[in-house]
């Protein structure tokens, strides 16, 4: 059987739109396409026990939209030209391509809600560490390069609370202090992007090595 027939044609569209989402992944493209339709509600709006049922059913949310919608076509496509071509053998002929569509996308349905839990089971979870830069504040930084002194920051590094390093300008908070390569600092206010630290030893902290 061909999937150039006339009762086949809604199975090649499904498999040509596929096609064109493989091709977005390729190129990056589906990375856009997926933030702006994230199945996230905004901020104080809740999509009601219905929703949230009807979105649990299909298996949305599970995975990324695009693998989603790349399952579910493939599905619909699959159920439909092996649908055909059992009622072929079986009754001789094939159901038309509008009966076919409804047949084979009601059978989908569920058998690509059923595919989303093991697939969202071996997916990679996306996680971010991101951090603004006022979550840095109150953290230690090491003076990297260079002398600090008002007016002329000097690179520091300054590890956030997930253990990832950042490299920052720092400033001595005290405008008469210096802070030298290898100083440990507590950072203690930001303007901009430069930041204004502390040494460990300063009577502004009352603190000793």
């Amino acid at each position: 059987m061909s999937l150039l027939e006339p009762h086949n044609l809604p199975f090649l569209i499904a498999l040509c739109v596929l096609g064109v989402i493989a091709l977005l992944q390729v190129t990056g493209v589906s990375e856009a396409i997926e933030g702006a339709t994230e199945f996230d509600s905004p901020d104080g709006l809740e999509m009601g026990g219905l929703g949230d049922a009807l979105t649990a059913l299909l298996g949305l949310g599970r995975v990324p939209l695009l693998i989603w919608l790349a399952a579910l076509l493939f599905t619909f496509a699959a159920v439909g030209v092996i649908g055909q071509t059992l009622l072929t053998s079986i009754l001789g002929t094939p159901l038309s391509a509008g009966w076919a569509t409804l047949a084979a996308g009601a059978a989908a349905l569920p058998l690509n809600s059923l595919a989303m839990r093991p697939l969202a089971a071996v997916m990679p979870k996306d996680e971010t560490t991101a951090i603004g830069l006022d979550e840095l504040l109150r953290r230690d930084g090491t003076i990297q390069i260079g002398t600090a002194r008002a007016g002329s920051p000097a690179r520091a590094k300054v590890i956030d609370i997930h253990g990832q390093a950042h490299f920052v300008m720092v400033e001595p908070h005290d405008q008469a202090q210096e802070l030298r390569a290898g100083d440990t600092v507590l950072l203690v206010r930001r303007e901009g992007q430069t930041f204004y630290g502390v040494h460990y030893e300063s009577p502004h902290l009352g603190l000793e090595h």
